[in-house]
């Protein structure tokens, strides 16, 4: 007599047929995401008990070689990475999310030839599952490096050209916007910019959310400085704006790290903030809290970004096609506008 042949652990597909909801749906409600509604996420949870299904990605993995590793890799400089609480706050968001599963968070700088070298071999041994992809600048190496490997890949803000199929970014031509609005409203008309790095699509859309704020008003851009998002670029900056522009009344930094460093100079040059210049940050990192004044920012959700990021890939490894993710800003007034 032959023996019984075993049932198999009932799918994803199945729970998304069942719950009549899409794989994406099913996923997210999987994966505790965002974005369903109370219907389908009790329609889910349903299904899942009635059908006895367990996501199981150990077992999985074994099935299918994978890993459980992910990689978070950055491009730019390794010191930076770590002196920016940007990044910190990215890496919090996705292990959030990958709390959640059995997967497992590295994280590589790529800033060197060498750096780079090693991240693909990685991603070509098939070393790791999927790849976020944060602080892309130009024609970054890591877009075809992560192309040429397979693996799923989700960027985290948008590069410099064309527009990936997986992405998570915040609105930041929309928050550089409000931010001269609100100082456009408060009644300055001699708006400078600290603006971000020229090669970075951040920084990019950050100045363009300023100078349309500026056209819509009927004015020109009065002064743009660049930095490079660190604090000295934003001393090096409001010290030339200074200089250059000693009657400016307010100034937008690109981020929150070049605008602590513009209040400094500002404070030494013996102007006071905010009835002198008004100062306006863009991040709502910590830092924003203990400047001296506080510092009035854009407030962008940071470890947001890390956790969609990690959602949107681990629906990737799922099996699903999640669509793009764009965040709100919203200005935070405080006392340096």
């Amino acid at each position: 007599m032959s023996s019984p042949v075993p049932s198999r652990p009932p799918t994803l597909d199945e729970v998304a047929e069942r719950a009549r909801v899409s794989r994406t749906v099913a996923s997210r409600v999987i994966n505790n995401g965002p974005n369903v509604s109370r219907a389908k996420r009790d329609a889910v949870e349903k299904a899942i008990r009635d059908l006895g299904f367990t996501p199981n990605r150990a077992a999985r993995a074994l099935a299918t070689r994978q890993t459980g590793l992910v990689v978070l890799a950055v491009s730019g400089d390794g010191p930076g990475v770590f002196a920016d609480p940007f990044f910190g706050q990215i890496m919090m968001g996705a292990s959030t999310a990958l709390e959640k599963t059995d997967l497992h968070l590295v994280l590589s700088l790529a800033t060197t030839g060498h750096g780079q070298r090693r991240l693909e071999n990685f991603l070509q041994t098939r070393g790791a599952d999927g790849v976020m992809l944060v602080a892309l600048r130009g024609d970054d190496p890591l877009i075809d490096i992560a192309a040429r490997s397979g693996v799923p890949t989700v960027f985290v803000g948008l590069p410099m050209h064309g527009t990936p199929p997986f992405y998570v970014e915040v609105d930041n031509a929309g928050g550089a916007r409000a931010a001269t609005e609100y100082l456009l409203r408060a009644g300055r008309r001699r708006i400078a910019m600290i603006a971000g790095p020229d090669d970075t699509a951040v920084g990019r859309e950050r100045r363009r959310g300023y100078t349309e704020a500026l056209m819509l008003a009927g004015l020109r851009p009065y002064a743009t400085e660049p930095g490079d998002f660190m604090e000295a670029s934003g001393v090096a900056a409001m010290r030339t704006l200074l200089s250059e522009h000693p009657d400016l009344d307010a100034v937008l930094a690109a981020n929150d790290n070049m605008a602590a460093g513009a209040l400094r100079v500002l404070r030494d040059a013996g102007r006071t903030v905010p009835d002198d210049v008004a100062v306006v940050g863009f991040d709502d990192l910590p830092i924003a809290l203990h400047t001296d004044p506080t510092l009035t920012t854009i407030h962008q959700p940071v470890q947001a970004l890390g956790r969609e990021a990690a959602r949107m890939l681990i629906e990737l490894l799922d099996g699903a096609q999640p669509e793009p993710f764009i965040l709100p800003t919203k200005v935070v007034v405080r006392e340096s506008a």
